[in-house]
């Protein structure tokens, strides 16, 4: 007995569908982060006030700077620090900086013999500086690299490097008290969901352990 050629067609948009789902599926690759921390003594939040400044002057008074300062003053505050009025009040001063790279072409060469993929081409990670304000993070992450795009459906694509800093200083003698830094490698340059991510992902068991650089991962973007 044979299928109607109306049965077989509904069996091959239901497979069509599958394979839809599945691609869709790999595209919500998680957000991951490498963070790094520093830090002596914090002071327990109770008591003390804090205000967020531009590490770089370049992005004082700007909106966009405002945006992103606001989730790291949200986090400052579910830790139990208070919010200050401006530096002079502040016992914390917390310098923020952002940024992202222009990105880099990664090209995956053909399978080769015994089903072993060859090497990879273009630019590599640690090529120069992100942010285009000479700040890169001075070498590669002790940790390793994630690259969540390696798979059989993709021949080349760019990738783009994304990082935060935070710096943490007692105002009253400017004595830092800690420093980190969260970096990512994705396949997207919006600043808009970078740095929430980023953002999270320092701030996830804050203030964490003193020279361990340890993997963070956030969800995915929405679509």
């Amino acid at each position: 007995m044979t299928d109607n050629p109306g049965t077989h067609l509904g069996r091959l948009r239901l497979a069509a569908v599958a394979v839809l789902l599945m691609a869709l599926a790999a595209c919500a690759t998680p957000f991951k982060a490498d963070v790094s921390r520093f830090q002596t003594q914090l002071p327990a939040p109770a008591g003390q006030s804090f205000v967020v400044v531009a590490d770089d002057p370049k992005l004082a008074g700007g909106l966009e700077f405002a945006t992103y300062s606001r989730l790291v003053a949200d986090r400052m505050q579910k830790l139990g620090y208070a919010p200050a009025s401006d530096p002079a009040s502040a016992t914390l001063i917390v310098r923020f900086d952002y940024g992202v790279d222009n990105g880099r072409e990664r090209v995956r060469s053909t399978m080769g013999a015994g089903g072993a993929w060859g090497p990879w081409y273009g630019g590599g990670f640690y090529g120069r500086g992100f942010y285009g304000r000479g700040m890169g993070w001075g070498g590669p992450w002790r940790y390793g690299w994630y690259d969540p795009f390696f798979d059989g459906g993709v021949d080349s694509y760019t990738i783009y490097t994304s990082g935060i800093t935070l710096k943490i200083d007692r105002a009253l003698d400017n004595q830092r008290l800690f420093e980190g830094k969260a970096e990512a490698v994705s396949t997207s340059n919006r600043l808009q969901y970078l740095v929430p991510n980023l953002v999270e992902s320092m701030f996830t068991d804050f203030p964490g352990n003193s020279g361990e650089t340890v993997r963070i991962t956030v969800a995915p973007e929405k679509k």
